[in-house]
């Protein structure tokens, strides 16, 4: 009884692992971006020059955040 039920799970690995998975689920294609140091940075260690862009803050969109987080997370009773 019990090699009948172990059957179809070794089965099911056999062929799993028999199959190459996702073998067609892959895109191969030409970087148009390699080499741009706005996107890769000059080195490939370094931060890209997108990531060092600053934003000056808002004060009102702190407070709006904090709202949604105090509705989303607050203890529910």
């Amino acid at each position: 009884m019990k090699l009948k039920s172990l059957l179809p799970a070794l089965l099911v690995v056999a062929l799993a692992s028999s199959c190459d998975y996702q073998k067609n689920n892959r895109i191969k294609q030409k970087d148009v971006r390699q080499g741009d140091t706005y996107v890769y940075g000059v080195h490939p260690d370094s931060a890209a020059a997108q990531t060092k862009q600053t934003y000056t803050a808002k004060p009102e969109l702190e407070v709006k955040a904090n709202e949604l987080r105090a509705k989303l997370y607050s203890a529910k009773k």
